[in-house]
């Protein structure tokens, strides 16, 4: 089971946590200007030190050239969130492995040589970086890393030397977002080394009310500051958004009640879903699931269906090439068809 489906603590609130650190190998230069061999060199390199190795077991990877892999498998895998976009637009050179179990993914040649991540559900940002450490070990025991005794490791963005670990923790935060404290709160973390961007990382839209919540700082602290900060803050933002439901239930009562409902009929009848639509349509349906109003469904089984509704996730389900519009239809169709496969097999359960 991957993060997306599997339960985990919090999960009304926390979608996931994942740690990620940035590597590179001595004496080579950046993917930026290093020759085509070189990145082969880097690839086969990091690939032996799973594959061919002992210390490994306990986790079964599976390695790919992404210029190998269609275009739909590497875009379900950004939505997935086990590999980013720029790894992606860097195929001809960039490289994965991927743990098969979906928590630990090893790109190769994206913007640095190596960039792992684990990425578990619920809020478990300690577990994240116990087992990427372990991870990390398995490579250093056959790699010599960039490293410098006063900056640390060096990576090719300047804001990732150090420790080059950003944690991160993907948060729907639909209370604190409609009742407009979002802004506060971002004023407040970016004064303790953390940040907020959108559901895809840096640049990328809050869609359906999900941030990511991560800290800025790589130099200074240790990772184990930088994983107890965050966890920190993030509780504290859980406590806030739970009571800003509450308070929401509470004041609003029957029109909140109606407006959850009024976004499942929706998902159930529409014909059309622009991705926009859709996701800010199962941000309401997700909130109705955690405050139990909605029994039918788990918060897991709606964060699969949010997944599923992701572009290349409907082409994949139609499986045939969609542009934009067609896109649009088939999402309608495609959620449509799951929420009633959910509802009649409750319903068989039932009687």
């Amino acid at each position: 089971m991957s993060w997306i489906n599997e339960a985990g603590p919090v999960r009304d609130v926390v979608l996931s946590s994942r740690t990620r650190i940035a590597r590179n190998v001595a004496n080579l230069p950046f993917p930026s200007i290093m020759k085509p061999e070189q990145g082969e060199q880097v690839a086969q390199m990091v690939r032996r030190c799973f594959l061919d190795s002992k210390s490994s077991e306990e986790h079964q990877f599976n390695f790919m050239h992404m210029r190998d892999v269609p275009a739909v498998e590497r875009q379900i895998l950004v939505e997935r969130h086990l590999a980013s976009q720029d790894l992606m637009e860097n195929a001809e050179v960039s490289a994965l492995l991927l743990d098969t179990k979906e928590k630990v993914t090893v790109m190769i040649n994206e913007e640095d040589h190596i960039r792992m991540q684990c990425i578990l559900p619920g809020l478990q940002l300690s577990q994240a970086w116990e087992t990427l450490s372990q991870v990390d070990d398995v490579i250093e025991e056959q790699v010599e890393y960039a490293f410098h005794e006063k900056l640390g490791y060096l990576t090719c963005c300047p804001t990732n030397v150090g420790t080059g670990l950003r944690a991160s923790v993907m948060m729907h935060l639909p209370a604190l977002t409609m009742n407009k404290q979002m802004n506060i709160i971002l004023q407040t973390i970016s004064k303790i080394g953390l940040t907020a961007r959108g559901i895809y990382g840096e640049g990328s839209e809050a869609l359906g009310n999900i941030y990511q919540i991560s800290n800025q700082i790589t130099l200074g602290p240790t990772e184990e500051d930088i994983i107890s900060n965050l966890t920190i803050a993030c509780k504290q933002i859980v406590d806030k958004e739970r009571m800003a439901r509450k308070a929401l239930y509470k004041t609003s009562g029957i029109q909140f009640d109606d407006a959850i409902w009024r976004s499942m009929g929706i998902l159930q009848n529409a014909r059309v879903l622009e991705l926009k639509e859709f996701m800010a349509l199962i941000s309401q349906v997700r909130v109705g699931v955690s405050l139990g109003l909605i029994p039918t469904f788990s918060v897991e089984e709606i964060d699969a269906l949010m997944t599923i509704g992701q572009p290349a996730g409907v082409v994949k389900k139609t499986g045939r090439a969609l542009d934009a519009n067609e896109i649009d239809v088939a999402r309608a169709d495609v959620i449509r068809e799951v929420l009633k496969e959910k509802t009649e097999k409750t319903e068989t359960k039932e009687s």
